[in-house]
């Protein structure tokens, strides 16, 4: 019989071990609806999670800076089911919330175009329309490790042999045909991931290691309404506006070359206005007896 003590300090006894979904259906029809995640005794669980013993719980809701998250992780999800109906034989690797958003690496044979990034981001709206359950089933070890050779999920074997050597079951969420690897929580449904946007696509090495491949990473944001989605999106074109290489190019200041990432070509004009800011550091400098050193820039 658990005792669930909610956030008002209220408690619901269960003659049964409980949902947290049903909890909060069982609080009102809305709140059910709304309901993401919970956080039980602190930790996060999927909606779908049982509670067995007497716990605290906190419904996660997407008001909630946590349910945001989970949003945002399932939009990830989203992308690897959309990515495998469109290009069967790329392998998924992981798929991280960062900060206002999401990536996703991906090994394919040709590197995605930004037509490409639409068409990946059409198929995710259709399959949100499609308004599906997403399923998590808790699986032994062995049984993830059959199901992931199955399906030619190399990149998913390798980090259950390196990174998980001793879990014993792991999380397994069902899009559908898609099946992905996560210790969650996720979304409950489709329905709460409307509000993304694909941002970018660009290269990653495989565990950050310039020896290793490259993948495709492919990087999205992900918003509770459609106000704070679009609010963010005007925030990163009035950004981009003010970026430094487009800037440098508008007023002929420097430019960048592909064959030397990250080293600028200065112009006349901007050389001009470099070296004054220098004089100007150098000036400031010796007036507070800091002494000057210089070493190899590689």
């Amino acid at each position: 019989m658990p005792a669930i003590t909610l956030p008002d300090g209220s408690i619901k006894q269960y003659d049964n071990p409980v949902s947290i979904y049903e909890v909060a259906a069982d609080i009102g029809p809305g709140l059910a609806n709304a309901t993401i995640a919970g956080e039980v005794d602190g930790k996060l669980c999927d909606a779908c999670d049982v509670i067995k013993h007497d716990s605290t719980l906190r419904i996660i809701t997407s008001k909630d800076e946590e349910g945001v998250d989970v949003i945002r992780h399932s939009c990830a999800h989203l992308i690897g089911h959309a990515v495998k109906q469109l290009f069967p034989k790329a392998n998924m690797v992981i798929g991280p919330v960062i900060e206002n958003g999401f990536y996703y690496d991906i090994a394919v044979e040709k590197p995605f175009t930004s037509d490409d990034l639409q068409i990946i981001e059409d198929r995710m709206r259709l399959l949100i329309k499609q308004n599906y359950d997403v399923v998590k089933k808790m699986t032994p070890r062995k049984d993830v490790i059959s199901e992931f050779k199955k399906r030619g999920e190399g990149y998913k074997l390798k980090l259950i042999e390196e990174d998980m050597p001793d879990e014993k079951e792991m999380g397994l969420y069902y899009h559908q045909e898609y099946l992905d690897m996560c210790r969650g929580p996720h979304v409950p449904n489709t329905s709460f991931l409307e509000y993304f946007k694909l941002t970018k696509v660009s290269g990653a090495y495989w565990r950050g290691d310039s020896k290793n491949e490259m993948l495709q990473r492919v990087y999205g944001t992900a918003w509770a309404s459609k106000k704070e989605l679009k609010k963010y999106l005007q925030q990163l074109e009035e950004a981009e506006k003010r970026d430094h290489r487009k800037l440098g190019k508008q007023l002929d200041l420097f430019h960048f070359q592909e064959e030397a990432p990250g080293m600028a070509f200065w112009h006349p004009k901007g050389w001009t206005i470099y070296k004054i800011i220098q004089n100007y550091m150098e000036e400031v400098q010796q007036r507070n007896n800091y002494k000057e050193i210089n070493t190899p820039q590689l």
